[in-house]
């Protein structure tokens, strides 16, 4: 018999460990003979343990009690024996199940409204160094396009970013310290567009410069490192800037990059 076509719905299972063990062994025998496609699923997993690293922290949480106890069952509720006759005429497990059901939506759509208002709130807060790490974990391992312009259309990439930006933008040159520019793309941040420039060096290690008019506000001009799951930060503001450079190598390499990028940037 024939085996099936392993199909992209196939690879993202096997990315997310959903597939059956049979199907993942023609899996990693279609992989072996297609090293483009290898490379690509060991990026997605590599996304995946990276970004579950990156989340942890909040995934560990507790559940606030006042969520602990509107998700709790109610209290058994007495019933006068002199009503039973009636009762007899409805079955106690559908009017148990209506209300739980009643219960259950209710807390379900109260949940929902605060988790959004949280959620809301939480991205309006959502500190510089966080952002930056996120979208270094999501783009970064991209095999086939982890720039949504490359470095051999700079110029249309600033043009680009500098228009959505509302403002000159423009990627370091990083060559002379062993790192070239990859490309970039515009991504979304807390209250409007930002700017992520991807370099990688000779081995193909990658770092992201992300770049965001969004703490204008913010004072706190320091340079300052952050460490976001396995991501290391390097991130300061300048002007109406803020910056944050971000990579999953050691804090002194990463020192090193940082210090040229603000060195450049504060020359520009």
């Amino acid at each position: 018999m024939s085996k099936l076509p392993i199909t992209e719905a196939d690879l993202q299972a096997y990315v997310d460990a959903e597939l059956p063990e049979a199907r993942c062994g023609e899996v990693d025998e279609y992989l072996a003979a297609h090293p483009e496609e290898y490379e690509r699923v060991r990026a997605y997993q590599t996304q995946k343990q990276a970004l579950k690293a990156l989340f942890r922290p909040v995934l560990d949480e507790p559940l606030p009690e006042r969520l602990q106890a509107l998700a709790s069952p109610p209290s058994p509720v007495a019933v006068d024996p002199q009503k039973r006759p009636f009762l007899a005429h409805w079955s106690l497990h559908r009017i148990a199940a209506g209300l739980l059901v009643a219960l259950v939506s209710g807390v379900a759509g109260w949940l929902g409204h605060a988790q959004y208002q949280a959620s809301d709130k939480q991205a309006q807060l959502m500190p510089l160094p966080r952002q930056a790490a996120v979208a270094h974990v999501v783009f970064s391992p991209d095999v086939r396009r982890p720039v949504e312009v490359s470095a051999d259309q700079e110029d249309q990439l600033v043009a680009w970013l500098s228009k959505r930006l509302g403002t000159p933008v423009r990627p370091p040159k990083l060559a002379a310290i062993g790192y070239e520019l990859i490309g970039g793309r515009l991504l979304p941040g807390n209250s409007g567009p930002v700017a992520q420039f991807m370099y990688h060096d000779a081995s193909g290690q990658r770092l992201t410069l992300y770049v965001t008019t969004e703490n204008a506000a913010n004072r706190d001009t320091g340079f300052r490192f952050a460490k976001e799951g396995p991501v290391n930060v390097f991130y300061w503001i300048d002007g109406k800037f803020g910056y944050a450079l971000s990579a999953g190598i050691d804090k002194s390499e990463l020192a090193r990059v940082a210090t040229a990028v603000y060195d450049q940037l504060e020359h520009k």
